[in-house]
């Protein structure tokens, strides 16, 4: 079980890569597998003093989305904005389209597509490979 404080640091942690992307509070609902009928401006509170909830398809969400963030991170170490301009960029490997596009397309499955891509470890552990 992960402590009430350890979830609101991961909330923090995501709610600010998800505002750094530039997305509208609806696609941030959407990528963090949040339910359809939340109130757009329950995000401040997530910004601020509450953790997400203790939901598994929200817990899967945040896990790619800190998995994104942390591979983004080790790519681009000494520029913090670079992760960001990345995942706005047509890219080949997503058929000229932005890895953020293909995130707020396909939901978790784009989300963990686009994990894959940047994190090798990841990709190499869900491919069954020993």
């Amino acid at each position: 079980m992960i402590s009430q404080q350890s979830r609101l640091l991961k909330t923090e942690k995501v709610m600010a890569l998800v505002d750094s992307w530039g997305i509208t509070a609806e696609q941030k609902i959407f990528l963090l597998g949040l339910p359809d009928n939340l109130r757009t401006r329950k995000l401040e509170k997530f910004r601020q003093s509450e953790p997400f909830p203790d939901i598994e398809s929200v817990n899967q969400h945040v896990s790619h989305l800190l998995g994104i963030s942390d591979a983004l991170r080790t790519t681009y170490p000494r520029n913090s904005e670079m992760g960001g301009i990345w995942m706005k960029q047509k890219h080949k490997r997503f058929n000229n389209n932005p890895p953020l596009a293909v995130m707020l397309e396909k939901g978790l499955k784009g989300i963990i597509q686009v994990r894959a891509f940047l994190d090798c470890t990841f990709a190499w552990d869900s491919s069954g490979s020993v």
